[in-house]
């Protein structure tokens, strides 16, 4: 068998039974396909090289307590931002967990650019994790080092950006099929935040949530919530698989609480884990990459904990003005505040503050609903112009990707603006 004819026969073995079973890959399709289109585009995208200074990891368990930290920004070709995020927390269940880490470092650069320092970027995360916390621990132990092993060598700084939401696709499934192998029943929540320079990528499978609190005032949302109970396409999904969607049932008929998928009645259609929970349950996540103007922004990453009590505006709203680590102990303090202490309750706060500024600045008010019309602008089709765009407009942010389908086989094709 030829390689290609090889490679879709995997595709289409993991496509419907990749949850479940132990034979084929679901990372080789998606790794040879990056690996190709960084062969076909190197010659075409001319990059630059900046970095984050360099700072210590900090991979902890959610507790009652609240960290904080700052990364410098580098003197480069490129002027990035300063990053400055603060992590509260209340324990409940002992499922919620976290990633802080300014230090990553990207992998090999091209020899194209063998003067350049050596670049880093930053990760957060929160994972929420359910029927026990082995899941959340393997995933923020390993999901980064998967991501990066989907990716080649020798990118340039825009080739990395540009690869960057297929290797996130692939390390989410890696991580899902390797804990599985372990015979653990344990699943999570991941919503996984990757920001280099201007330019965030989000990742995420479940209902821990990351919005993006632009200067402007608007407030966007960077993930979708997998809930059974809100989400109609995944509903949809579910049930056109063979899956069953449906209340608890108690003596008498009588339905109670939100919507479940069966087997295994799990209130998600996305996560990490969940071995017992049939196949309908899958780790392919909603990626969605942005570049902000240099006006920066605020991004808030929080467990349902914190989005059962507050809407996205709400928590954007209650902690402007705070520097951010007062803003996540402010959002969960008014989550608290609001519903009481029902689960766990994980929030990060992460400023992206313009260079030469040390601290973010206010958001102005909100003057007229056209505002958040204008917040997301879509990118340009030519793909000659993707990293290119300039931004000086206050609050104005470039969507550059977006991709929400749970068949790897379509994923495999993106979605770039």
């Amino acid at each position: 068998m030829s390689s290609s004819s090889a490679s879709s026969s995997a595709e289409a073995h993991h496509q419907q039974h990749y949850r479940r079973q132990t034979g084929g890959s679901g990372l080789v399709p998606l790794a040879a396909l990056i690996k190709e289109e960084a062969r076909t585009e190197r010659h075409s995208i001319a990059g630059g090289e900046s970095r984050i200074s360099a700072r210590d990891e900090v991979a902890a368990g959610v507790g009652n307590s609240g960290v904080g930290g700052e990364a410098a920004a580098a003197e480069t070709r490129l002027e990035r931002p300063l990053l400055r995020y603060g992590c509260a927390a209340q324990c409940k269940k002992g499922e919620d967990f976290f990633l802080l880490r300014t230090d990553c470092p990207r992998p090999a650069i091209s020899v194209s650019f063998p003067d350049s320092p050596h670049p880093t970027f930053a990760v957060f995360a929160v994972l929420d994790g359910h029927n026990g916390n082995a899941a959340a621990i393997y995933t923020r132990d390993n999901l980064l080092n998967h991501v990066l092993s989907a990716m080649p060598r020798g990118l340039s700084r825009d080739e990395w950006l540009h690869m960057l939401p297929r290797a996130l696709v692939a390390g989410f499934v890696k991580t899902d099929k390797e804990f599985q192998s372990k015979g653990q029943t344990s699943g999570t929540t991941a919503t996984f935040v990757i920001i280099d320079g201007w330019t965030i990528t989000v990742a995420s499978v479940g209902d821990s949530r990351c919005i993006l609190d632009a200067q402007g005032g608007a407030v966007s949302l960077l993930t979708v919530d997998h809930r059974l109970e809100e989400n109609v396409e995944e509903r949809e999904r579910v049930t056109a698989s063979g899956g069953e969607v449906g209340r608890l049932s108690v003596v008498g008929g009588a339905e109670i609480g939100p919507l479940r998928c069966w087997p295994g009645g799990l209130c998600l259609s996305r996560s990490i884990g969940d071995i017992d929970v049939g196949e309908f349950i899958v780790p392919v996540p909603y990626v969605k990459q942005v570049k902000l103007s240099n006006a920066g922004g605020r991004l808030i990453i929080a467990s349902d904990g914190i989005w059962d009590a507050l809407s996205s505006e709400a928590a954007a709203k209650s902690c402007r003005g705070l520097p951010a680590e007062l803003a996540a102990k402010q959002v969960v303090k008014e989550a608290l505040r609001t519903r009481g202490l029902k689960d766990d309750t994980t929030c990060i706060v992460v400023d992206i503050i313009p260079p030469g500024q040390t601290i973010r600045p206010l958001s102005p008010p909100k003057k007229m609903s056209k505002l958040k019309s204008l917040i997301f602008r879509k990118k340009a089709k030519d793909p000659s112009q993707k990293f290119t765009k300039q931004h000086s407009a206050i609050g104005i942010v470039e969507e550059i990707f977006e991709e929400g389908s749970a068949m790897l086989s379509e994923r495999s094709k993106g979605a770039r603006r």
